[in-house]
């Protein structure tokens, strides 16, 4: 009778062991635990939370309404950084990782690097690579296969996100090919040179008023209101840190509307949809 209870009560310590073990594995795999990846700016964001949806956790190092040509990471971000497994870098030159990526590799020396321009001709003169949907596209394509690398097992999952974002992404692509083959006028007057690959790939010209961070001389600005009327430009495109002082003089000379679209924006699909309806205007 005594072994009888002996073997019962093992019997019961290997069950509840058995037990304790599986829920502390399930919770170790818990679904609602996340990849935490990095990225230097805020466009990035909307296309890896696009592929790598409820399984990663995005840390963006110049959050919104901070210039990348000066900003500098809390120590919070700095502490956050450390945590994570990949950072998503532009690649294509902004101020931000010319500065500071060889010290975030020093902070986090684990975490793997990631070049979201791989693929795309770079143009020296313009960092902003994100503000032409086709490239988007490969930005995308390469979040996917870098998240895929790290996550084997949910690679259908992610491939599946990235294919229905890219959809999104093309269609905005014929409508930007659509809209602009038919335009006459091909210049546009920009403050910040930002918008070099979007006219790169849809045939634009890209006229600029602030050139390598200077403000325009008045030779400059006499040139370029000259230019302007000559072309009939009747809108100036600026983002909302530019200098709204010399934009307005130009403005004034030539009966132009001012529009703000910031490159930098978050919701970078509605954000390429606004300039899509104010190039419709040029």
């Amino acid at each position: 009778m005594k072994k009888t209870r002996i073997f019962i009560l093992i019997i019961i310590a290997i069950i509840i062991c058995t037990l304790l073990y599986t829920t502390s594995k399930r919770w170790e795999t818990s679904p609602e635990e996340k990849i935490i990846v990095a990225a230097s700016i805020m466009p990035q964001k909307e296309f890896i939370e696009a592929v790598g949806g409820d399984k990663v956790k995005v840390i963006v190092m110049v959050p919104p309404g901070a210039d990348p040509h000066t900003y500098e990471p809390q120590p919070s971000q700095l502490k956050e950084l450390s945590k994570a497994k990949i950072y998503f870098q532009i690649g294509s030159g902004i101020e931000f990782e010319k500065t500071w990526m060889e010290k975030l590799k020093e902070l986090n020396p684990n975490m793997k690097i990631i070049n979201c321009s791989e693929n795309i001709k770079l143009m020296k003169e313009d960092p902003h690579v994100w503000t032409s949907p086709r490239n988007a596209i490969i930005i995308v394509e390469n979040i996917c296969k870098a998240l895929t690398e790290e996550d084997p097992n949910n690679k259908g999952y992610y491939n599946e996100n990235m294919e229905k974002y890219v959809s999104r992404l093309e269609k905005l692509d014929g409508e930007f090919n659509q809209t602009l083959t038919e335009k006459q006028n091909k210049k546009i007057l920009v403050y910040h040179p930002a918008w070099a690959y979007l006219c790169r790939d849809y045939k634009l010209e890209q006229i600029t008023i602030e050139k390598e961070g200077k403000e325009p001389s008045p030779q400059t600005l006499a040139k370029i209101i000259q230019e302007a009327k000559k072309d009939n430009i009747k809108i100036i495109i600026v983002s909302p840190q530019s200098n709204k002082q010399s934009v307005q003089a130009i403005a004034d000379e030539i009966d132009a509307k001012i529009v703000t679209i910031d490159p930098l924006a978050e919701n970078y699909i509605e954000n390429m949809e606004k300039m899509l309806q104010i190039l419709k205007g040029i």
